[in-house]
């Protein structure tokens, strides 16, 4: 060291130079430790600076209010020294184009992420791993800022660069926390709405620029930079949430409206969305909305299927705090909300999550697992703890950040079997020699157990399409595995969707009435296997699009017989053992198929429409059906229970012709009559028993909905009155009704 002359009262210690390796690494960002050279550190005799600020001019010490010039040694660098016994607080004079910034230095702060924290990473057992990872607003060693944390276990180096410094991330290295292959830098000065990225040095020496994977908040696509982000949101739903766990949802009333949010009215935001959503749905009586993918994703014509910001809410509808808005406003109006979750794949591009730090980090290494041939995407790496980890903290996060009652978990199937869509040599069994995938098991029970422990009152729903056995039994259950596998235990969740229940009964809607009684039993066998999970009967999205054609469409026969058809079928489906979920526009019986570029057709319900009625009147009977269900325990009480079920008429083929009572714990039963043929059934017998437990025949019955009432369109072929058994034997039981079935329709009746 020299000493050069200044104006502080102290003499300046000038540096000889900068070690060419270190300069090298610095400038090239593939230091591992840069606070071990940048900022202040004692040396024999004071106190060495060293600051790398890129295209400044000049750079200054400000000390105790003294400007200390620091030499400018080149490539960015500027160094001095100062003949101090410790290192002082300060802050760095940078001049740019002849203008002067103060800043502090990001290089004289300690880690601003805990050892716990670093532990509990490294171990894959973060349960809030937002809280440690990503860009976080703070106050640390009394200055305000952000923390940027990333886990690139295999980069030779990464930096944090952003609108804060034109996208060259030169000036901002980051450090590297141990072996837990985190990399941290707290940036002075940075706060909410900055936009940023990492710039990550591959194993290779390439570099790659990659959005935050914990980013709580995004640019609007196609933008793709991730935004530092902080709450303000003050939440009005305590009383939901305290009372949401009261009643187990296999025992309570549960009929979800799906929504998919950027197309239920085009052009509106969650705070938009939030004054006219909650009304509608609960209008009609759902108790829940399902939204379909609603984390962030850069193509809009995925329908949020293939997520690149899994800890953000689309920007496309605004911000963090907009959704939390619209998630409040529909608890406020008694409304719970389920969010569609991917865990199963992720895409490709390269900006986002493969290959994240130069190497398959996300994904299997081996392409035979990673490569998910369905949808061009790649696969999670279900066995690497810290990416189990990354998983199984979303789910909270979602739960817990944004109140969300439910996670709907897509395309479970795909997650469980190694070969799913693969052909024979494409894909490699698991230790066993089997086809399931041993670590997505352990996976989704983790999960499953995580978000029931820390979560009270939240559900998670399971669309898996094959005979998995016990995805709805708890994960410290023992049982056989699927198909003889090692499996042991239930995956967790709490409901399954019945896609076989929609697949039977969508083929036998489809079929003239002439033709339904040679398919009587699509509709029939969903009782063969009902009581083995708990299920949630689902009319989704998946059945309106890709030429399937909208549930109305669907129908065969003309205009009138189409909406009978339509009616009937959802009374059957309110009735059926198990939850219901409705997709958007089906509840007015919109004729085409949903278009997530067009939106729902609203146009039909408009006065100026001459089939408005008809409209209206489907829609009447939605809200009919929701309010009548919701008010009717047998409905729902015992959906995963035998003794909540029992057939009147489960052969009647020839007439095309479903009867059968549902119970409540307590016994009272509600009788549902479905007639798919499109003639009038005059005194028709439906022999029925005693009351439940009792054995006491019932004196007299009660229509309550016929979905062929005139207020839903239909032609008004009604029960009037009373309907009392009459105590001829039919069907080798002891009492029996007589009701007159109308045309293509389906009646509720109840006790008197």
């Amino acid at each position: 060291m020299v000493t050069v002359e200044t104006s502080a009262p102290d003499p300046v210690l000038a540096l000889d130079g900068l070690a060419a390796e270190d300069r090298r690494r610095l400038l090239s960002g593939t230091h591992h430790d840069p606070h071990a050279l940048l900022g202040a550190h004692p040396v024999p005799g004071g106190v060495a600076f060293l600051a790398l600020r890129p295209y400044a001019q000049a750079v200054e010490l400000v000390v105790d209010g003294w400007d200390v010039p620091l030499d400018d040694i080149g490539d960015g660098f500027f160094a001095g020294a100062l003949p101090l016994a410790s290192v002082p607080a300060y802050a760095l004079r940078v001049t740019y184009d002849g203008r002067d910034t103060e800043l502090q230095d990001p290089y004289r702060f300690l880690p601003a992420l805990g050892a716990l924290d670093l532990h509990l990473i490294g171990e894959g057992r973060h349960e809030e791993l937002w809280r440690a990872l990503g860009a976080h607003p703070m106050t640390h060693q009394g200055v305000t800022g952000t923390r940027f944390t990333v886990w690139a276990p295999n980069a030779r180096g990464v930096r944090v660069c952003g609108d804060f410094c034109h996208w060259d991330g030169t000036a901002h290295p980051m450090r590297s926390l141990g072996s837990t292959g985190v990399w941290e830098l707290f940036v002075p000065g940075i706060g909410e709405g900055a936009r940023y990225k990492f710039d990550i040095t591959r194993p290779d020496g390439t570099r790659t620029l990659r959005a935050d994977p914990m980013a709580r908040r995004t640019e609007a696509p196609p933008a793709t930079a991730s935004v530092v982000d902080a709450s303000d949101h003050e939440w009005g739903d305590g009383e939901w949430m305290r009372r949401r766990g009261d009643v187990p949802v296999h025992e309570a009333p549960f009929s979800v409206y799906e929504v998919h949010l950027a197309s239920w009215r085009p052009g509106l935001t969650y705070r938009q969305l939030a004054d006219q959503l909650p009304a509608y749905v609960a209008d009609l009586g759902f108790t829940h909305v399902e939204l379909m993918p609603v984390a962030e994703h850069p193509f809009g014509g995925s329908w949020g299927y293939q997520v690149t910001g899994f800890y953000a809410p689309t920007a496309r509808l605004g911000t963090p705090d907009d959704f939390k808005h619209l998630v409040d406003a529909l608890h406020r109006a008694g409304i719970g909300v389920i969010v569609d979750w991917v865990p199963a794949h992720f895409p490709k591009d390269d900006w986002a999550l493969a290959a994240f730090d130069g190497t398959p980090l996300y994904e299997p290494s081996d392409p035979r697992r990673a490569e998910h041939p369905d949808w061009g995407t790649l696969t999670f790496d279900y066995g690497r703890k810290e990416v189990r980890n990354f998983l199984v903290a979303n789910a909270s996060y979602w739960c817990e950040e944004f109140h969300i009652d439910g996670l709907r978990v897509d395309a479970v199937a795909s997650m469980l079997y190694l070969d799913y869509s693969r052909e024979d040599g494409r894909w490699s069994p698991n230790e066993h020699g089997g086809r399931e995938n041993l670590d997505a098991v352990a996976f989704l029970q983790e999960m499953n157990a995580t978000v029931y422990r820390r979560c009270p009152g939240v559900v998670t729903i399971a669309e898996e399409s094959t005979a998995w056995d016990g995805v709805t039994r708890a994960t410290h259950h023992t049982g056989p595995g699927a198909e003889g596998s090692p499996v042991r235990g239930g995956l967790g969740f709490g409901l399954k969707w019945n896609m076989g229940w929609s697949h039977d009964s969508l083929e036998y809607i489809r079929h003239e009435p002439v033709h339904r009684q040679y398919h009587h039993g699509e509709l029939t066998f969903a009782m063969v296997y009902a009581y083995s999970e708990n299920y949630l009967l689902p009319l989704s999205h998946d059945e309106v699009v890709h030429g399937k054609g909208a549930l109305v469409s669907k129908m065969p026969g003309d205009w009138w017989q189409r909406r009978a058809n339509h009616r009937a079928y959802l009374g059957f489906m309110w009735a059926h053992p198990g939850k219901q979920l409705l997709f958007m526009g089906q509840e007015f019986a919109q004729g085409a198929e949903w278009s997530q570029e067009r939106g729902l057709d609203w146009g039909l319900l408009d006065d100026s429409c001459p089939a408005q009625g008809d409209h209206r009147g489907v829609r009447l009977l939605v809200r009919d059906l929701n309010h009548l269900y919701r008010a009717a325990p047998a409905l729902w009480e015992q959906d995963t229970a035998p003794d909540g079920f029992a057939w009147i008429t489960a052969d009647a083929a020839q007439d095309n012709v479903l009867a059968f009572l549902r119970y409540a714990k307590d016994g009272a039963p509600l009788l549902a009559v479905s007639h798919f043929s499109p003639v009038v059934r005059h005194d028709y017998p439906l022999a029925i028993p005693g009351a439940a437990g009792t054995g006491e025949p019932v004196g007299a019955w009660r229509e309550v909905l016929n979905t062929d009432s005139a207020r839903y369109g239909g032609g008004d072929i009604r029960n009037p009155g009373p309907l009392r058994p009459e105590p001829d034997p039919a069907h080798d039981r002891p009492d029996h009704l007589r009701l007159t079935l109308p045309p293509l329709a389906t009646v509720w009746l109840r006790p008197e």
